[in-house]
């Protein structure tokens, strides 16, 4: 199913206050790779994740990060950046 995602951009929702933000290359059983990634600690913005998300997908992403390791235990939620709404 993440096939799915692979080579394209994705938002990662994290269980912590974190968002990620880039191209998914790579997964296994433990962890997601991402390159071109932005890293967001929401505590030190007073945006909300889901405006800070649309923000990122209308203006693009804000790259932190040449290359990020995600724990796969760590994600509630993966979606193509393209499917982001802002309504």
């Amino acid at each position: 199913m993440l096939d799915d995602f692979l080579e394209q951009k994705v938002v990662l929702d994290l269980v912590s206050p974190y968002v990620c933000l880039g191209k998914l290359v790579h997964y296994d059983e433990h962890f997601l790779e991402l390159k071109g990634a932005d890293l967001h600690d929401l505590r030190d913005t007073d945006t909300t994740r889901e405006v800070y998300v649309a923000e990122s997908a209308a203006t693009g992403i804000k790259r932190n990060r040449k290359r990020v390791l995600i724990r796969r235990a760590e994600v509630i939620a993966i979606s193509k950046l393209e499917d982001v709404v802002d309504e």
